[in-house]
């Protein structure tokens, strides 16, 4: 097993977010546990976080938040920049959880994804 720490970007009342903790803790994982609705990433971070993804950052949104409907954020025309700040501003939009590891990442939906991390 290597040496990098694994970060889970956690929301406590996200059943997805919980099971994916249960599932590293029962792998002998003890994850940094960050919980992004306190401690929101910075842009830095969720740039880097978009890269060990690939994905874009409008695939980060949970488009069934509110908060979603009311920034616009559904305006195609909005860059990865203008998508970043309102995560940033409103990390309730952010996907969860999040689990990054090392240079590789994935979003634990379904939870059991995580294994493919520290398989």
């Amino acid at each position: 097993m290597s040496h990098d720490k694994i970060v889970i970007y956690h929301n406590p009342a996200c059943s997805k977010s919980r099971e994916t903790l249960q599932l590293l803790e029962a792998n002998q994982c003890a994850p940094e546990i960050v919980e992004y609705l306190e401690e929101p990433p910075t842009p830095v971070e969720l740039k880097r976080i978009i890269g060990l993804l690939g994905v874009s950052a409008r695939d980060l949104l949970r488009t069934t938040e509110a908060v979603y409907r009311d920034a616009e954020l559904d305006d195609d025309s909005l860059g990865d920049d203008e998508i970043i700040e309102a995560i940033c501003e409103y990390p309730a939009l952010l996907q969860r959880p999040i689990v990054v590891f090392g240079s590789k990442a994935v979003i634990g939906r379904p939870p059991t994804r995580v294994l493919e991390l520290i398989a």
